[in-house]
């Protein structure tokens, strides 16, 4: 039963996505290429190639906004369809923060309707899992999809909408 879903990004109704960039590990020296784009058809496409060479090995895709208050919903459900491929889905509480709050998804070839408690997303800071509560639902400034399962391989993510309940 859907009850009180709030969308935070809907491509399937807006096509503008100037909030969106990508950030491949060439801030860290690597060779990752990711590009985003929107289609006509109704979704967000994260697609490139994930490199290894000189310490690289991830891309990264997100929507930056103002504060968003989480009070009153208590999971994340994302519309996403890929390569069947592992993703991560990151969200902050604040776009300054150092850490994120994640999941790892499964990005299945078909259309798929995934809900996520927000008490699954554990923090993480570059890969590494610490030692603080899970993401406690109160505040949203920035929601992020990133491949880095350690090797080279060439990618492709459809988002068509991330909301809230």
């Amino acid at each position: 039963m859907i009850q009180h879903r709030t969308f935070i990004f809907d491509f399937e109704t807006t096509t503008e996505a100037t909030a969106w960039s990508v950030v491949d590990d060439a801030v860290m020296g690597g060779r990752s290429k990711g590009r985003f784009s929107v289609e006509k058809e109704g979704s967000g496409v994260f697609k490139g190639k994930v490199s290894t060479e000189n310490n690289g090995g991830f891309s990264l895709v997100r929507y930056r906004f103002g504060t968003k208050s989480m009070i009153g919903h208590r999971k994340f459900v994302v519309k996403i369809k890929g390569d069947g491929k592992q993703y991560r889905f990151r969200v902050k509480t604040n776009d300054t923060d150092q850490h994120t709050y994640s999941i790892a998804l499964k990005a299945l070839s078909d259309w798929t309707t995934l809900e996520i408690p927000f008490n699954q997303l554990r923090p993480t800071y570059r890969g590494k899992t610490l030692d603080m509560p899970e993401y406690p639902g109160e505040r949203l400034q920035e929601v992020a999809f990133l491949i880095g399962n350690g090797i080279a391989e060439n990618f492709h993510l459809e988002i068509a909408w991330i909301a809230v309940e």
